[in-house]
């Protein structure tokens, strides 16, 4: 037998699903029968609820979207489709049924097949055992066939009907074909069997927890579950499955055989008719009156015309046992009466009832969610209800009767197939063969096609004929909800019914109702989302619901004319503010102009509401609302600042600052004015004030030295000392900038100079700041000049101790503008100061001795430091005053006393000539004396002279004599060369040099001065003085453009060496270039030329007349000596120990790595 699935869809096809037998199956797209009338729900195809073409031009130019309903009937799949299995079964398929991914087929008469969808190669099949005659029977017993077929929705337990009221079990182990082939076990009942009701749970699974659960990988033993028995004479049967006792080897099956040992009989119905649907379940534990908690069951049972509601409290969730279970504690409170039912009558061969629960493939393998819906089939209509996994009062909630559709030509273009009706409302439509439910719509079987209609909307969404073959019949319509899967079979073959996006068009259902939290839910396109907030947002701004409009509307895209307007007209100014605070949020930070002109006008609301709340508030100020109006003005105020604050990069600060102040907002104003560090606008504010105390706190506040100067001026004159405060704490301040402000200060008539601000604000620059600037020293000089106090003190303090300039050792201020400023004055002090420091010493002595003030004059004269002469010029000045102007002897010995430049013979030609010589004949004959101890001891000073210039001379020519002994493998202390390979020098430490070696040593720890004359010195020899033509051993860059000598020659009174680069290197054009060519001094020297020099002359001339030549050794010679004195007067080793003691180990250059051990 081969099994291959093959589809056949009415639209796009979705591929084969299953593959059986090795046999791939392939896609085969049949022509639609009748699928061009089907009518699909949703936004799209309601033209019910779009408007016409001209409203919806309009509503596109008032909302600002388009409709998705303009899309074309091509664009979008059918949500259902028929797909083919191309199966052929042994015989006359009679049912099929299906669970947990597996199909259980019968065929006639008694074969039942199985097919595991996971595993669709390995089919099984299952024969019914045929009654046995029984003893002394002589009639034979009708030939049974199976009716129909009920399995649990894990597909682990099957009860099989027959037409002779027998029922059979069989156990069911998916995957394990050679346990699934033994046989079915015979039910003894004695009770036809017309409907089953599963339990939810599995196993020992309990709604309380606690009891143990199968494991998923037994497939041999079924878990236990309890089930609900309806049977052909109304009553209702309970027992657990699998059966208590094993009666599998029995081969007949009689009536007389004693029941199934679990088996009870809970409830008959009332009106005795065969039970066509029946389901149960359980409600979470409730806490009832007592404090205890009770769980609750309830259990839905339909007949022909009435379906009954049963609930009640019970113990357990299982059946069987001492008790009964949970079945007799649940319906033994209705046995004495009749319960709550619905009556629909009328005649229908087909009742059914069909649960919907949202089932996963792993709650469908150990209990089973509440069941959401019913659908009964009667002959009025589908009556259908909503259930609730919570208790209610009511089992079916919100029921209601639909009327069957007339599905003839298929409904016409957007009708309601389903019309609301009362149960006397006789059904002129044909009634359908079975109806099962999906998660959002119901499908309905007829003898030739399949109806899809919307659980929401109640609309035909899907309408298909059933590509049935002359003379076969469809039998039936199954769901499996444990994997969402539904089937339609006929007697010859099996068609699945494949979803594709069934919740497509939920929302726009969800819309229609108004449920807009579940239409927010199932949109899925942005286009969907929009449409919901829009419709929502209209819906809540009708409600009156003004602020959630605002919000709901700034999410949409509607048109923000269309809204802003609605709002302005309704003059709703709070839920406006809102609208467009979230319009604002979501705007693009790229769009500028958009975000300046929202924040904008945001703060024109804001402005005006608090404007509105304080005019408010002064109006009812009498009255006990004031506190609220007040603290509401105080938290749009606060609200105010978090926006500006948030927003401010979205505003034009003039535009702002113009609404502000147009209102009168000062507090705001200021607020702004920080926010955006405008702090030039505060200052001015509080100026105009009068606030100088906040405009100063505010300007310390702010970084800017700008205010400083801008503000200084007026702020030195109505608060001087804050202001010097404040320009003390910044020392960054350029004081330049504020002689104008300082200018204008003008301190009280009976303040004294200490407590002037202007002078502490200048001698905090000079003492504390060491400021440099003439302008600040020559403007503290006015100050203490042009005061009205004639006391110089201060002025003379300043002046003392005012700091001179390094460089130029006179004082940083202006000594002419000062000398000038205080003989105007007649500062006479300062002046004699002045002078002095002018250097113009006579000047200093001459106005001190003016003024009579003999001690002030006779420091001036003391001051001039090396220049005996100048001095002992100006102590003759003072004692000519001392002797001429006071006349006083006495007065004039004793000066003498006070200088050593000045002697009695000095002073003599100023006394008169007939003056008596007693007054100071003993001062005469001091000076004698010690005139006469000064040539002794000159004496003296010459015959040791004497001694050591003969003991020098005896030293020299005893040197002459010395000599140093050098052996033939001495070697140099420097290179480690032979000493003997070229000229060398031994010094008397024993330590010998090459010559050129000893000059490069030698170089390192010269002095600046001697390097320089050793330069001049290698210009001299290398090129001997008078060749034409020659030119100093330097680089060319060095050399002057025109130098053709490299003879020195005297340029005035300085000696040149007739080279611009020889005299820039040798420091004789000026100091500023002997800094500047310093540092390259060693560079320019040429060891190896200076070691040939020493020796030979280097260069070869013109010839010369014979003095010149003689002339030129000479001076040559001359040279030669001085060079050989200055490069070897000490060893350099001996002498470079000592030099090189405050030098590091590790020079510069070189990396502190390779010290490293």
């Amino acid at each position: 037998m081969h099994l291959t699935v093959v589809e056949r869809a009415a639209g796009p096809s979705t591929g084969a699903r299953h593959t059986v037998n090795g046999i791939s199956s392939r896609t085969t797209t049949t022509a639609p029968l009748g699928i061009s009338d089907v009518e699909y729900e949703g936004f799209e195809k309601d033209e019910g609820h779009l408007a016409t073409q001209d409203d919806s031009v309009v509503q596109t130019m008032e909302t600002g979207f388009i409709p998705s309903a303009r899309l074309t009937n091509s664009a979008l799949p059918p949500l259902f489709s028929l797909s083919l299995v191309q199966y052929t079964p042994p015989s006359s398929l009679i049912c099929l049924t299906a669970a947990n991914n597996v199909l259980f087929l019968a065929a006639a008469p008694l074969t039942i097949i199985i097919i595991d969808l996971d595993k669709p190669d390995e089919l099984v099949t299952v024969d019914l055992p045929r009654p046995a005659q029984e003893k002394g029977q002589t009639t034979p017993s009708p030939s049974p066939v199976i009716k129909s077929l009920f399995v649990d929705p894990r597909a682990r337990h099957l009860l099989i009907t027959t037409t002779t009221g027998d029922t059979f079990y069989l156990p069911i182990s998916p995957g394990n074909p050679a346990v699934q082939s033994r046989r079915a076990r015979p039910l003894r009942l004695r009770q036809t069997i017309t409907s089953v009701a599963w339990s939810p749970y599995a196993g020992s699974t309990d709604p309380s927890g606690g009891d143990h659960t199968p494991s998923k990988n037994d497939q041999v033993t079924p878990p236990s579950t309890d089930i609900l028995l309806g049977t052909l004479s109304g009553q209702i049967l309970s027992m657990p499955l699998p059966p208590q006792d094993d009666i599998f080897k029995s081969v007949s099956i009689s009536m007389t055989k004693p029941l199934e040992r679990d088996l009870q009989s809970v409830y008959s119905v009332p009106d005795g008719r065969p039970v066509t649907g029946l389901a149960f379940g359980f409600w979470p534990s409730t806490e009832t009156s007592r404090g205890t908690k009770a769980r609750r069951a309830w259990t839905v049972i339909t007949t022909q015309e009435r379906i009954y509601e049963l609930q009640g409290e019970v113990g357990t969730a299982h059946v069987g046992g001492k008790t009964g279970g949970w079945a007799e504690e649940l319906f033994k409170p209705f046995r004495e009466g009749t319960p709550s039912f619905q009556e629909l009558p009328g005649q229908v061969p087909n009742s059914q009832l069909c649960l919907y629960s949202d089932s996963t493939e792993h709650t469908a393998r150990s209990s089973l969610p509440s069941p959401s819906a019913m659908a009964w089939l009667t002959a009025p209509g589908l009556y259908a209800s909503v259930l609730t996994p919570l208790p209610t009062a009511k089992i079916l909630v919100r029921p209601s009767l639909l009327r069957y559709p007339s599905v003839d030509d298929g409904p016409k273009q957007g009708s309601s197939i389903f019309q609301r009706g009362s149960a006397n409302s006789p059904g002129q439509q044909p009634i359908p063969l079975a109806v099962t439910i999906t998660k959002w719509h119901w499908l309905l079987l007829y003898s030739d096609r399949i109806v899809g209609v919307s659980r929401e909307t109640e609309k035909v969404v899907y309408n298909e004929a059933i590509p049935v073959a002359s003379g076969e019949n469809v039998i039936g319509l199954s769901s499996d909800p444990a994997h969402g899967t539904y089937w339609v079979s006929t007697d010859r073959s099996i068609f699945e019914v494949l979803i594709q996006d069934e919740d497509r068009d939920v929302w726009r259902a969800k819309l229609e109702k108004g449920e807009f939290q579940d239409a927010h839910h199932y949109a899925k396109t942005p286009a969907q989302k929009d449409i919901v907030l829009s419709r929502e947002a209209d819906s809540l701004f009708e409600q009156g619901k003004y602020i959630l409009a605002a919000q709901t509307y700034a999410k949409s895209t509607r048109s923000f004319e269309f809204v802003a307007l609605r709002f302005v007209d309704s003059d709703e100014r709070d839920p406006l503010r809102i609208y467009l605070s979230e319009k604002l949020n979501r705007l693009d930070k790229k769009l500028r102009t958009q975000r300046m002109m929202l924040a904008t006008w945001l703060v024109e609301i804001y402005l005006s509401k608090c404007n509105t709340l304080e005019d408010i508030v002064a109006a009812e100020s009498a009255t006990s609302d004031v506190e609220s109006l007040t603290i509401e003005r105080q938290m749009m105020e606060e609200d105010m600042r978090n926006f500006i604050t948030t927003y401010q990069n979205d505003l034009e600060p003039k535009v702002v600052y113009e609404l502000i102040m147009g209102h009168g907002r000062t507090d705001l104003y200021l607020f702004y004015c920080n926010l955006m560090k405008d702090y030039e606008k505060v200052i001015e504010h509080w100026i105009e004030e009068q606030e100088w105390a906040k405009a100063i706190d505010v300007l310390n506040r702010q970084d800017s030295l700008e205010p400083y100067y801008r503000f200084a001026s007026v702020l030195i004159r109505h608060a001087p000392r804050p202001t010097v405060d404040s320009w003390c704490r910044r020392s960054k301040l350029v004081p330049r900038k504020l002689i104008p402000a300082i200018l204008q200060y003008k301190r009280s008539p009976n303040q004294d100079l200490s407590s002037d601000q202007a002078i502490r604000y200048l001698t905090y620059l000079v003492n504390d700041l060491g400021s440099t600037e003439t302008i600040v020293y020559n403007l503290l000089i006015t100050l203490y000049a042009t005061d009205s106090d004639p006391d110089d003190a201060h002025l003379l303090r300043f002046l003392t101790t005012c700091p001179d300039n390094p460089l130029t050792e006179a004082p940083y201020y202006d000594l002419d503008y000062a000398l000038r400023l205080c003989r105007q004055r007649n500062r006479i002090q300062p002046c004699i100061h002045i002078y002095s420091k002018m250097g113009m010493y006579e000047n200093s002595v001459d106005l001190a001795l003016q003024r009579g003030d003999l001690e002030l004059a006779k420091a001036n004269a003391d001051r001039p430091e090396g220049d005996d002469v100048l001095r002992k010029k100006l102590w003759l000045k003072v004692a000519k005053y001392v002797v001429q102007e006071r006349k006083d002897i006495k007065s004039a010995m004793k000066f003498l006393e006070s200088t050593d430049l000045v002697k009695i013979e000095d002073i003599l030609p100023f006394f008169p000539d007939f003056v008596v010589i007693d007054d100071f004949k003993a001062e005469i004959c001091t000076a004698l004396e010690e005139y006469s101890a000064k040539i002794e001891e000159l004496k003296a000073e010459m015959e040791d002279a004497t001694a050591s210039a003969d003991s020098i001379k005896r030293d020299i020519e005893g040197l002459r004599n010395r000599f140093v002994t050098v052996e033939q493998g001495d070697k140099c202390w420097k290179c480690g060369l032979p000493l003997l390979t070229r000229q060398f020098y031994v010094f008397p430490c024993q330590h010998s040099f090459h010559a050129d070696c000893l000059i490069s040593m030698a170089m390192e720890t010269l002095p600046s001065a001697t390097l320089r004359r050793i330069l001049q010195l290698q210009n001299e020899l290398v090129v001997p003085p008078g060749e034409a033509g020659a030119r100093p051993l330097l680089s060319a860059s060095h050399a002057a453009v025109g130098s053709g000598s490299g003879t020195p020659r005297k340029s005035g009174t300085q000696i040149t060496s007739g080279s611009a680069a020889t005299d820039l290197l040798l420091g004789v054009t000026g100091r500023n270039k002997l800094m500047a060519a310093g540092d390259r001094l060693r560079e320019l020297i040429v060891p190896d030329a200076l070691a040939q020099a020493v020796s030979v002359s280097v260069g070869v001339g013109k010839k010369t007349k014979k003095k010149t030549r003689v002339e030129d050794n000479t001076r040559t010679e001359e040279a030669r000596k001085e060079l050989d004195e200055l490069v070897a007067a000490v060893c350099p080793l001996c002498e470079g120990a000592v030099v090189g003691l405050d030098k590091p180990f590790i020079k510069p250059e070189e990396a502190v790595g390779d010290w490293d051990i």
